[in-house]
Formats: C-alpha cells, sequence, structure tokens
C-alpha cells in the first residue's frame, strides 16, 4: 500500500528523474552490470546462490501475476497491461501490451472460466485505486472505487473487456487498491481491499456485467490510530479455500469452501495484530502455504499448513519508512484452528491466531552497506512461497531478498538480489507445469521480480534440493539478449505525461482528505 502524498512523489521521480545508484562491495558479493535503458545505471549485488538470467525494462512496473493454465505471465505497469509467453521461463518473450494508465493496481489478479462448451477464457482483474486513463472515455476514472475486466485469452490482443459501474446498482463502494479471485480456476466472484471494516464481494458471473453483490464486515479494516476510516488491503485464498484478510488493525479469516459469493468469518488474529512491533502501519499480504495439509494443534510448520506468512508494510509512519531498522517486517502466526472461534466482526484482536517470529531482514542481514535506503524507502512488501520453505520477499529499495522460513520460528534470510537504482514491489516464483501447461501447484527456481525502476528481472536461485544449471548466462550475456520494445503507443491516450500527473494529484489528495 502506497501512502498517496508518498505516491504522486515516487511516481513523478522514478518517471522524470535519474535515481543515483549505490555501489558498495561486501564479502560474497557477486557485482554485475544489467541490461537496462540507458538513463538508469546498473549496479547489482547479488549472494551466491541468486543468479541473473536477463532484465526486461518495463516502465514503472508494479504488479505481476502467472497463469494457472497456459505459459504467460502478465505485468502491470503504470502505463500498460503486458503478457509475456514463458514457455521458456528463463528468457519470457513478450506478445501483447494494453496502453491504459492506470495507479495502481498493486495487486493484479488472474482468472479464468470455462464456458458450456469448454472454451477457456482467461482474464486478470485491475483495481482502480487512484485512476485510470484508457483510449476508451467509458473506462476513464478518477477517485477509485472501479474494477477492470482485462480479456487476455488472445496473448496478442488484451484488451479491456468490461468495468463495474460508476455509479447506480452494482457500483463498488469500498477501497479496490486491491481485488481477489474467490477461485482462479474458476473464477466467478472476488474480494475487495475494503475500507471502514467492509468489503466487497464483486459477482463475476457475467464478465461483461461484474458488480458489487454486497458487502461483509471484517475485523481487519476497522478504524484505527493509523488509517481513520480503516483500510484493508488484500484478501490471499489458500488451495483449501480459506481467505486471510489483511488490514490496518489486523487480520482476518474466512470459509469460502461452500461459499464463494459469502465468505464466513471464523477467526482472526489476536491483540497484537493491532499492536507493535507487528502493526506499525498495516499488515499487508499473507500466505498460508500447504493448507490442504492442515494439523490443527500440532508443532508449527509451513508443511503442516498451520503458519500463516504476514508481511507487515510500514511504509509512513513518523518518518520510519526512511529507517530501516524500523521499516516493515516479515511475519510467522501460529493457526490452532479452522473452526469457527466466536471471533467479532466489528472488533479487531478477538481471534486465537498468534504470532511466532518477527524479522527485519534488511536491518539483521545489512547487504553491501545498504542499511539505509537507496532513495528513500525500505519497507517489506509483497512476498511469494516456494515449496522448499523459501520466500522470494519484495524489499522496496532493499532490494529482493530470499527468507528462509522452514523454521517459523527462527526466520532468517537465505539469500538477496539488490540494485543501486532499483524499487522491488513484488517476485513471483515461474510454476511448474504439467504437460498440458497446467500449473501443478509447485514452483520451479526461477523469479520474477516486479521493480519500479528496473521492470521485470528473471532470476534463478540456488534452493533446498533444486539447484540452478552449471551453464549460465553471464551478465554480458543477459544484456545482449533483453529485449528492446516500446511499451506506450504514442497518441494512442488522451492524456501525456502532465495530464496523468495532474489527473492523479487531484485524486491524491482528495483522498488524503478523506483518510488523513
Amino acid at each position: 500500500m502506497r501512502r498517496p502524498s508518498v505516491a504522486l512523489a515516487a511516481a513523478t521521480a522514478v518517471a522524470f528523474a535519474v535515481l543515483p545508484a549505490s555501489v558498495a562491495s561486501a564479502h560474497g558479493v557477486h557485482k554485475h552490470t544489467t541490461p537496462r535503458s540507458a538513463a538508469i545505471p546498473t549496479p547489482v549485488l547479488t549472494s551466491s546462490n541468486v543468479h541473473l538470467l536477463t532484465n526486461f525494462p518495463d516502465t514503472v512496473m508494479i504488479s505481476g501475476v502467472h497463469a494457472k493454465t497456459g505459459n504467460f505471465f502478465y505485468s502491470s505497469s503504470t502505463d500498460s497491461i503486458s503478457v509475456y509467453d514463458t514457455s521458456n521461463p528463463a528468457a519470457p518473450r513478450l506478445r501483447g501490451v494494453l496502453s491504459n494508465l492506470v495507479f495502481e493496481n498493486e495487486a493484479m489478479t488472474y482468472g479464468e472460466k470455462r464456458d458450456a462448451s469448454g472454451k477457456l477464457t482467461r482474464f486478470v482483474l485491475v483495481g482502480v485505486d487512484i485512476f485510470n486513463v484508457s483510449s476508451d472515455p467509458q473506462h476513464v476514472n478518477v477517485g477509485g472505487g472501479k474494477l477492470l475486466i482485462i480479456d487476455v485469452t488472445n496473448p496478442a490482443d488484451p484488451f479491456i473487456r468490461s468495468s463495474t459501474p460508476d455509479s447506480g446498482p452494482g457500483t463498488v463502494t469500498t477501497s479496490t487498491h486491491t481485488v481477489t479471485c474467490s477461485n482462479v480456476a474458476r473464477c466467478e466472484w472476488a474480494y475487495t481491499a475494503g475500507t471502514g471494516g467492509v468489503f466487497s464481494v464483486v459477482d463475476l458471473r457475467d464478465l461483461d456485467n461484474p458488480r458489487q453483490a454486497k458487502t461483509l464486515k471484517s475485523p481487519a479494516n476497522g478504524p484505527g490510530i493509523r488509517f481513520r476510516t480503516g483500510a484493508g488491503h488484500k484478501f490471499d485464498v489458500d488451495d483449501a479455500g480459506y481467505a486471510f484478510h489483511t488490514g490496518s488493525v489486523g487480520g482476518a479469516l474466512f470459509d469460502t469452501r461452500q461459499r464463494q459469493g459469502n465468505p464466513l468469518l471464523i477467526n482472526a488474529t489476536n491483540a497484537k495484530g493491532n499492536q507493535s512491533p507487528y502493526n506499525d502501519f498495516i499488515l499487508h499480504n499473507s500466505q498460508r502455504p500447504n493448507a490442504k495439509l492442515f494439523r490443527p494443534n500440532t508443532a508449527a510448520s509451513v508443511f503442516k499448513g498451520n503458519v500463516l506468512l504476514i508481511t507487515e508494510e510500514d511504509y509512513f509512519n513518523d518518518g520510519e519508512e526512511v529507517a530501516c531498522d524500523k521499516a516493515g517486517t516479515i511475519q510467522t502466526w501460529y493457526v490452532p484452528t479452522l473452526k469457527k472461534a466466536g471471533v467479532s466482526a466489528t472488533t479487531p484482536g478477538t481471534g486465537n491466531i498468534r504470532p511466532l517470529d518477527i524479522a527485519n531482514i534488511p536491518n539483521e542481514n545489512p547487504v553491501g552497506g545498504l542499511t539505509t535506503p537507496v532513495g528513500a524507502f525500505c519497507s517489506a512488501h509483497w512476498f511469494d512461497f516456494h515449496q522448499s520453505g523459501i520466500l522470494a520477499q519484495g524489499y522496496y529499495q532493499q532490494g529482493l531478498r530470499f527468507v528462509d522460513v522452514r523454521d517459523p520460528n527462527n526466520i532468517k534470510q537465505y539469500g538477496y538480489f539488490t540494485g543501486g537504482a532499483s524499487e522491488v514491489w513484488d517476485a513471483y516464483w515461474v510454476p511448474k507445469r504439467d504437460a498440458n501447461g497446467v500449473a501443478t501447484g509447485k514452483m520451479t527456481n526461477i523469479v520474477y521480480t516486479a521493480d519500479f525502476v528496473r521492470g521485470i528481472d528473471v532470476l534463478c536461485v540456488d534452493l533446498p534440493g533444486q539447484t540452478c544449471p552449471a551453464s549460465l548466462p553471464t551478465a554480458a550475456a543477459a544484456a545482449t539478449s533483453a529485449p528492446a520494445h516500446q511499451r506506450l503507443v504514442e497518441g494512442s491516450l488522451p492524456l501525456g505525461a502532465a495530464g496523468l500527473l495532474a489527473v492523479g494529484a487531484a485524486a491524491l489528495l482528495r483522498r488524503r482528505r478523506n483518510n488523513g
């Protein structure tokens, strides 16, 4: 989550300024020069178990997602939605681009549906948090509260298929900072980030007519000292059909197995979910690995489905966003039961999900002298879990950190990849696929970043039981293989950069007045 006034400053700085590089040396660090746009310098530091394969200088990259069915990766930047062919996961290839100005679509969700004949439709959900400008006036929005359905069935021709209404019945009435499918393989319902103690359930059964069906209460996003009106952030649905909602005053667990259009609140974090050091700004996102293997009231293990992994973002709290020893953590929480625990829907802290460990990786494991942010920010952000027990965790300008959570009571760093001019928002392990291209639920050891400055870095990581090939391309070879491509079709949109910033500034100021 980006604080509004900071978000505009960051977007402006990245778009119109050259960020200074931070070049440092440390024992065991490899120095490379990575392929980049000519305007931005490229020093990179990696641990010996992390290998750079290539880089795609996608402009102002914010989020991405892998398809469940088919070798595709979809990226979202401030100016476009892009489709990559990942048949060779080490060398993704650009297939299609939709020009669309959006801020910020921080967590793009993939979904698919089959009709009665078995025909597959692939789509991604784009949450309009602040503004959206497309070549179609119907999809120009200022102020957020809107969801776009981007049809990506034809990878060469992504297009805006539909959107929720701007007014009247079906209008989304809560924050669309993020929007999450209830079931990727049959995406008929979605949940918004939410605002003021409630979130929206969006009906996607008719992809040409998406609309809010109802709002439901959640103790994760009630009003608090940080967000006066309350702020939800992300629903994460596990493979057993439970959804965990993170927000400004903690987290809440919902049962969606047989009731995706009407999820049932069953548990929540205890009082520590709204206390320092566990929550100094917002509980940001989560995953419950191996959820189908859940073993209640047994020793905590990420391999038994009873551990929640949670990122706490500390992005704007009395200057802590520029103090890396205080800004943002990765946490493990114990889930003792999946039975309804009598949790209050309106009062945070009444559940029995309790913390196990907490770590500020950049502070505990500084890389090459990067104990302070290169530019401005160093909080933990989005992460992705690998079945080996290693997380790929974005840390803004502290780069991509690989985090070992095999012992949930002892979180520690496993490796790192960080650039001098970089802002890693997220990372995504590439799925393993069967002969039909369907994701198996397991991951390869190749990971893609979403970097607000660099674009997409493609990395191979030596993991427990899964090492990289002995022969890998050098940084120089990676530079020659990186494709050059134009990200925006000139003249295709009604607003240029100045207009985009003006529209965004107006929306941001209005939102700041509302949220403080």
